[in-house]
């Protein structure tokens, strides 16, 4: 998949030698690691969705749910709890457009 072309700004982003080193990252693949990082964190913040961050990297949805579990990251940030009374209340919903009808 490639990536979609779209209006950006560049960024320029200086880092000591040493972090960088320890980043164990090719130089050449930084630009590339840095905006899946960025990406990684808009997408953990709820700030952009999968497929917003996937477009932008050029890859398909299911290739950036790889990248989420590469870095030990959760699709899905929600609690057992939290995922029961979502569906409670969608089963409500539904009772409730049954009893309307």
């Amino acid at each position: 998949m490639s990536a979609v072309k779209m209006s950006a700004v560049k960024i320029e982003v200086e880092l000591p030698r040493d972090l960088v080193a320890a980043l164990n990252v090719d130089p050449s693949e930084l630009g590339l690691r840095a905006r899946e990082w960025i990406l990684l964190e808009l997408f953990q913040e709820g700030i952009i969705s999968s497929g917003k961050a996937a477009e932008v990297l050029g890859m398909t949805k299911s290739a950036f749910l790889q990248l989420l579990d590469l870095h030990g990251l959760a699709y899905l940030d929600a609690s057992l709890d939290d995922l029961e009374r979502q569906q409670e209340v969608a089963m409500s919903a539904v009772e409730g457009r049954r009893g309307a009808s």
